[in-house]
This record gives structure tokens, C-alpha cells and sequence, in this order.
């Protein structure tokens, strides 16, 4: 009796290697849309908190669209990348085509959630960030010291988002210290890259830096965010908690300033998920900052 080969559905495959072109490991970043409900005290509020959401949505979604478009750009740069080399596009398990299909997708319906807000700011917030993205992937992106700028823009953006959605105002000290640890991560990012062996050839801007020019602009940034931070938690704030709140913010950037140097700055949102002293250093923050708000 003959025994037939039974095939099994390959169709789900597809389906998730176009997810992790998407890459949801990156919606860590948009978590920089709770910062200013939070600080404002107003998630507690079941209008506040469903806006907030609904905005975080609509980030993961442009966030995804704008990744989905860019690798697909980068297809043949990335192809030469160690790492780079083993995403979806790049190892040919998700079509150019479909790729940038899919991206376009995301990036239109990324404004429409955020308009189910009923807020019409917040949308447009949106999509002042999809038109940033697609500038740094068409243009932005070639253009040396622009491209720390856009990709730091993209993260403030974000923060930014979160008070537009709970229509909470933004203050000049929320807004220096969130552009600067935002450009302090970009920088550290390029300097580990920069710092890799082979990585050289697969982004366009990185010949034009050294690690010495990096670095200078990393210990700026630091330095004024140090500063900025602290007169923000002892001159805006007469609270114990915030004056507390200075010790594990300094252990955080001290930390990171570490592990850039030692060449690990290439995946930000890995080291928050993965090195125990920073996990340790940022939870000590949000804890003492949330019982400076709500205390």
C-alpha cells in the first residue's frame, strides 16, 4: 500500500515574516506617548487613557509602515549588513513589492485611528510624523548630522503626541530633556554601528562621522540633559521624590554612556529590555517621579 506525502499549509510563513518586517519589537519606542498623560496625572481617566491608547496604536502602525518602507529601500545595503542581512526583506522571505504595499498601508490608516480620538491635533500629529519618516527614507537619511536630528525628531514626536492627545500642555522642560535623551540614544546608536566591523558600507552617512565626533556629541548631549533634568526636579518641583529621582536618572545615562562605549548602543531597545542596571535604574525613576505626581 502506497503511502502519499501529505503537504502542510506554508501560508501562515508568509504571514510572519511580514510581521517581522514590521517589526513589533520596536513599539517599545512608542511608549514615549505615555510620558506626558502620565506626568500630567490624568491616565486615571477613562477619556485620557483610551486617547492615549488609541494614539500608541497609531504610532505602532506608522512606525511599522515607515520600517516596511525603508528596509525595502535598503534591501541591497542590507544584504551586506551581518545582522541587517537576516531580516525579511533583505533574506528575500518578504517581497520589495509587498513590502512597500504593505507600508503604505500602515501609513494611511495610522492617522485615521488617530482621528478616532475626535481630536483633530492628533492625527495631524501623526501625520507630521509619517511625512517625517518618508523624508528621512527618500532624503534625510543621506544628509550627515540632518539624520541624527530626524531620526531624534521621530521620538519626540511621539512624546509630543501624548500630550496633544489628553490636551495637556507641554512645557520647555519636557521638551529639552525629551530632545536630548532622544538624540543621545540616535548618536549612541550610530556609534556602535560605526564601531562594528563591515558596517560602514550599508549606511550612507556613516563615512562622514568618526567615533571621536560621536562621542563629543553624546557627552554634550548628556551634560546639558543632566543639567536641564536636575533644574527641572529642584526649581519646578519643591517634592522629595523629584529631587530623589535625580540619583537613578543619572545611574540611567551613566549607564548608557557605558554600554556605548563598550560598543552595545547599536539596538537601544534591546538594552532596555535586556541589561539588568538599566531595567533596575529605570524603574527606580518612573517610581519615584509617579509618587512625586500622584503623592
Amino acid at each position: 500500500m502506497s503511502q502519499g506525502v501529505v503537504s502542510r499549509p506554508r501560508t501562515a510563513a508568509p504571514a510572519l515574516a511580514l510581521l517581522r518586517a514590521a517589526r513589533p519589537r520596536q513599539w517599545v519606542k512608542n511608549v514615549l506617548v505615555l510620558a506626558a498623560p502620565t506626568a500630567a496625572g490624568v491616565l486615571g481617566e477613562p477619556g485620557s487613557l483610551l486617547a492615549t491608547l488609541l494614539v500608541f496604536v497609531a504610532f505602532c502602525l506608522a512606525a511599522s509602515g515607515a520600517y516596511l518602507l525603508n528596509d525595502a529601500a535598503d534591501v541591497e545595503a542590507d544584504r551586506l549588513h551581518p545582522r541587517k542581512r537576516h531580516r525579511p526583506i533583505a533574506a528575500g522571505a518578504v517581497s520589495v513589492r509587498t513590502a512597500r504595499v504593505t507600508g503604505v498601508a500602515l501609513l494611511i490608516l495610522a492617522p485615521a485611528v488617530a482621528a478616532l480620538t475626535g481630536s483633530w491635533q492628533s492625527p495631524a500629529v501623526v501625520a507630521g510624523y509619517v511625512a517625517l519618516t518618508l523624508s528621512y527614507t527618500v532624503w534625510l537619511k543621506h544628509q550627515e548630522v540632518v539624520d541624527l536630528i530626524a531620526v531624534a525628531g521621530c521620538h519626540v514626536i511621539r512624546a509630543y503626541a501624548g500630550a496633544v492627545a489628553v490636551d495637556v500642555p507641554v512645557t520647555g522642560w519636557f521638551l529639552v530633556v525629551i530632545s536630548l535623551a532622544a538624540l543621545q540614544l540616535v548618536v549612541g546608536k550610530r556609534e556602535a554601528e560605526l564601531r562594528t566591523q563591515g558596517v560602514t558600507g550599508t549606511r550612507a552617512t556613516l563615512a562622514a562621522y568618526s567615533p571621536a565626533y560621536l562621542a563629543q556629541v553624546r557627552i554634550m548631549c548628556s551634560g546639558a540633559m543632566i543639567v536641564t533634568y536636575c533644574l527641572w526636579a529642584l526649581n519646578a518641583h519643591a517634592d522629595l521624590f523629584y529631587g530623589l529621582s535625580i540619583i537613578p536618572f543619572l545611574l540611567l545615562v551613566l549607564r548608557h554612556n557605558l554600554l556605548v562605549d563598550r560598543g552595545r548602543g547599536e539596538e537601544p531597545e534591546e538594552l532596555a529590555a535586556r541589561d539588568r542596571p538599566t531595567l533596575l535604574f529605570a524603574a527606580g525613576l518612573i517610581v519615584l517621579v509617579a509618587l512625586g505626581i500622584y503623592t
